[in-house]
């Protein structure tokens, strides 16, 4: 297990998490990073962020008032590339989803507005 403190980087810690993760840990070592928090938003970002990634976010916690804790898990090569995959597929068949949302929603609105 090892620790990162990326307080330091305020908001634009993203991508040296994910090189800390990447060259920093071996296959199935945890690793627990801290960031500010600033307006909370970085909170969900982290998150999505790992799970873009494909490693394992076994923990995110509120550490102070001002900082916060992700803890991640880092997976084989193998595992990755097929959760990065999923993942994809998962965005593909979300946006194809909202698309055909929004056309029926657009299709209706002018059924409306036509009579």
């Amino acid at each position: 297990m090892k620790r990162y403190d990326l307080r330091h980087l305020k908001d634009d810690f993203y991508d040296r998490m994910l090189e800390l993760i990447d060259k920093g840990l071996q296959v199935d070592e945890v690793g627990i990073f801290m960031f500010e928090v600033g307006d909370y938003s970085s909170i969900q970002k982290s998150a999505d962020v790992i799970k873009a990634s494909g490693h394992d976010l076994m923990n995110s916690l509120k550490f102070n008032e001002v900082d916060w804790t992700v803890v991640v898990k880092k997976v084989s090569e193998e595992v990755r590339k097929e959760r990065i995959e999923a993942f994809a597929l998962a965005q593909k068949e979300a946006e194809a989803k909202a698309a055909k949302a929004a056309k029926i929603a657009e299709e209706k609105a002018t059924t409306e507005e036509a009579k």
